[in-house]
């Protein structure tokens, strides 16, 4: 899909947190490195080593090169494909969510050293489960604990539609995964997310949109800084992203969310 004509589709609410970002990206043509680059100024990953933007190298480079993540860490460059909507999500959550995704790329970096060239052979589940954030995370900022018990036990029409109206000042929710991201230039019913609860008061909903991103960000850091926190993506509670209302036209009736295929139940054992 070309730049211009996903003009309509980068308006989708599940883009929100990308919102300042895209806007200060141009219109009349792909945003290049130096349009990138100038937006993360003054980022930098946990090693304190500046964000960069830098071009790709070729497919069989990049299989070859060992490491991904330490690349990232060692040298602050973090590889951009041009004209690739993939990469230029993950270049946009950068910006949008700096200290979370440093803290991500911390711990890639940290089980990678302790665990040696068997981690990098096999994904351990520790690894799994932020590479699955990584890619296709959700942010549930809640102030409710039982709407968050709605979500672990998968009750998705009490919680988007009985309760809809509970929603309002209790909870937000955040599409944080570039993954995620760029299906929803092309969404499609079966969207799911794995997602990271963070507690929050009152004030963060009175907060400005920008400044509950940025409060989102740091407590999201907080959490992955905690390696007790992601043992495994089981862990993380699947949720069905298309339900949230506003994030699909059809969240405005009832019957959307009787479709057990997208809103299915929790499996009893």
């Amino acid at each position: 899909m070309d730049w211009v004509e996903a003009g309509e589709r980068l308006a989708s609410p599940i883009l929100e947190p990308l919102r300042p970002a895209l806007a200060a990206l141009p219109r009349d043509r792909w945003p290049d490195l130096e349009d990138l680059n100038a937006l993360a100024e003054g980022l930098a990953t946990a090693r304190g080593k500046p964000l960069r933007f830098v071009r790709a190298h070729g497919p069989g480079d990049r299989e070859r090169r060992s490491y991904y993540e330490l690349h990232i860490d060692e040298t602050g460059e973090v590889e951009t494909r041009p004209g690739n909507w993939h990469d230029l999500f993950n270049a946009l959550a950068w910006i949008a969510w700096p200290r979370a995704k440093a803290a991500i790329n911390a711990q890639h970096v940290a089980i990678l050293e302790e665990r040696g060239p068997a981690e990098a052979r096999e994904r351990s589940p520790e690894r799994d489960a932020l590479t699955l954030f990584d890619e296709g995370g959700l942010i549930v900022a809640c102030r409710a604990p039982d709407l968050l018990r709605l979500i672990a036990d998968f009750q998705w029409k009490e919680l988007f539609w009985t309760r809809r109206a509970d929603l309002d000042g209790r909870i937000r929710f955040l599409a944080f995964g570039h993954a995620l991201s760029e299906k929803a230039l092309d969404p499609y019913i079966g969207m799911v997310a794995k997602t990271v609860f963070v507690p929050v008061d009152e004030l963060f909903f009175m907060l400005p949109g920008e400044s509950q991103v940025e409060r989102a960000d740091a407590l999201v850091a907080a959490h992955f800084a905690q390696r007790s926190r992601f043992t495994s993506p089981r862990v993380m509670a699947p949720l069905p992203v298309l339900g949230i209302p506003g994030w699909h036209p059809r969240t405005s009736e009832e019957a959307f969310y009787d479709d057990k295929t997208h809103f299915r139940e929790k499996t009893r054992f």
